[in-house]
């Protein structure tokens, strides 16, 4: 029996992103980062 259920939530970093030509400060999961998904800004 399991007294509580275990949540897996996901592992979010804080990143610079470029959007629109502007950077801005989000909130990304490392699968995103590790697979490309989004384009950091230097």
């Amino acid at each position: 029996m399991v007294a509580t259920r275990r949540r897996f939530d996901p592992n979010l970093q804080k990143v610079r992103i470029l959007e629109g030509g502007a950077k801005k400060r989000v909130l990304v999961c490392t699968r995103c980062l590790k697979a490309n998904k989004i384009i950091k800004a230097a």
